[in-house]
């Protein structure tokens, strides 16, 4: 099964992926991991190829084309990254999205980052902006279109382990013959 896990950050998609993949016997795969690839590839911190990306398209579209090619290369695999339920397109058999209020994702980030509420608040309503455009503008994605997903998950109250015992209550009870309404999806991936 190839499950995705998407989200904001702070949501606790990361942690959620590794921990479900644990559970399952499964390998993650990490946007965020290959993210920080790229940006050693170029010379860069991951802070500096983020700005980068605001004007080179060429980086999102690396980043989405190794997503979407490890997708259709994998199977018992949890892939987790902002896009992966889109990227993953036909090869997802599970989509998930988590989330959480922007004030939770911003005390996660300050606590994670060592840096003041505001500032964690204020660079991550930035950065929100910023991928929604360009998720837009790239690839005609809405990134607020949760109609892809299988299950919308929000995390603000629950602790790492409530969240992934809720995935993987939804996951175990998972019907494959259930898709007839499934939305399908497709997105323009000019690369």
């Amino acid at each position: 099964m190839l499950i995705t896990i998407s989200g904001p950050a702070g949501s606790g998609k990361s942690t959620a992926a590794a921990k479900l993949a644990d559970l399952l016997g499964y390998e993650h795969v990490s946007g965020g991991d290959i993210f920080r690839e790229l940006a050693a590839e170029r010379g860069l911190t991951p802070l500096e190829l983020n700005k980068l990306a605001e004007e080179e398209d060429d980086i999102d579209r690396d980043l989405d084309r190794r997503l979407r090619k490890i997708a259709a290369e994998s199977d018992d695999l949890v892939l987790e990254s902002r896009l992966a339920g889109w990227m993953a397109g036909e090869h997802a058999d599970f989509r998930i999205w988590l989330d959480a209020p922007l004030s939770v994702r911003a005390k996660r980030i300050s606590e994670r980052e060592e840096k003041s509420e505001e500032l964690a608040r204020k660079e991550t309503k930035a950065r929100s902006e910023s991928e929604a455009h360009r998720y837009q503008d790239y690839y005609g994605i809405d990134i607020y279109d949760l109609s892809i997903y299988d299950l919308v998950l929000n995390t603000a109250r629950l602790d790492p382990d409530g969240v992934v015992e809720a995935i993987g209550t939804v996951v175990e009870a998972y019907n494959p013959e259930g898709d007839e309404g499934k939305t399908p999806v497709t997105v323009d991936y000019d690369f």
